[in-house]
């Protein structure tokens, strides 16, 4: 649904894209991971044709360009910087935004029905958006990006700022859109996140792809070994094994074992291995 195929882009001397391939496929949800720096924005700029490529290409479904206008239609955004206009309700909003992408008449009012419905802002739709709170406005955001109905979502750090309820309200409209068939891609910094809603996952640093895969694939592949913790009379041990069992029949024979717990390796850790530890300010 999304191809970029040995991307790279530019600013003067600095390079934000280097050579970046990636392989978006029909239907799923594909978390973009990387540090502060690594290129996601500008990678995510080069999907939706607000930049164009020094090198390389950029192709959305059968093969046209996001910089083709016909084409950035099939796309929704729901930018970090909210795209909500706080002195237009909410159904202004999405009354704006649906009127950028052609939409009028019965078909645009069932559009913006239909948006408000998913997002579960129906009932405050008459209200102006900065009345909203945080978790309301990001979801406002969501919907702005759904109104023409695309069928390419790029959604990014949608859950920044927001209460519990509104960020499980967000996941669950996510899923229900996977489900419907259209194509994600999600970016965030919060790695359960991206391990609960993510079908893949791609890290990239540096402007380059560190690894794409599944989220168990890149446990297994750079996770590490799983650490068994065990509490005895001497306070408590850590051991890093592969064999968690076998060690703690061993730390059992030398003396009374308490309680114990396993902890296997997390996606965070995999994205700390590829990435490295080093502040990213």
């Amino acid at each position: 649904m999304l191809t970029l195929t040995d991307v790279r882009k530019r600013y003067g001397n600095l390079t934000a894209v280097d050579g970046l391939s990636l392989a978006i496929r029909p239907g799923e949800i594909f978390g973009l991971l990387g540090p502060n720096g690594a290129g996601k924005s500008t990678t995510v700029h080069l999907a939706v044709g607000l930049l164009t490529p020094d090198e390389g290409r950029v192709t959305v479904g059968d093969g046209g360009s996001p910089t083709n206008p016909a084409v950035r239609r099939r796309i929704g955004v729901a930018p970090q910087s909210l795209a909500v206009y706080d002195q237009l309700t909410g159904r202004e909003n999405l009354e704006f935004f649906g009127r950028l992408y052609g939409l009028a008449g019965a078909m645009l009012a069932a559009r913006v029905r239909s948006a408000l419905q998913f997002v579960q802002l129906e009932d405050r739709a008459g209200d102006r958006a900065f009345a909203y709170s945080g978790g309301m406005k990001r979801r406002l955001n969501l919907a702005a990006a759904l109104v023409h109905e695309p069928e390419l979502i790029l959604l990014d750090e949608p859950t920044v700022g927001v209460d519990p309820q509104s960020r499980n309200a967000i996941f669950e409209s996510i899923e229900a859109l996977r489900a419907d068939g259209r194509t994600i891609v999600y970016t965030t910094h919060y790695m359960e996140e991206a391990a609960r809603l993510c079908d893949r996952v791609g890290v990239i640093d540096r402007g380059r792809v560190l690894a794409v895969d599944t989220v168990p694939a890149l446990i297994a592949a750079h996770g590490g070994t799983p650490t068994l913790v065990v509490a005895r009379g001497d306070g408590e041990h850590r051991v890093q094994t592969a064999d968690p069992l076998g060690e703690l029949n061993r730390l059992a024979a030398v003396g009374p074992v308490g309680e114990f717990r396993l902890e296997r390796p997390t996606l965070e850790q995999v994205f700390l291995r590829l990435t490295g530890r080093q502040l990213r300010d």
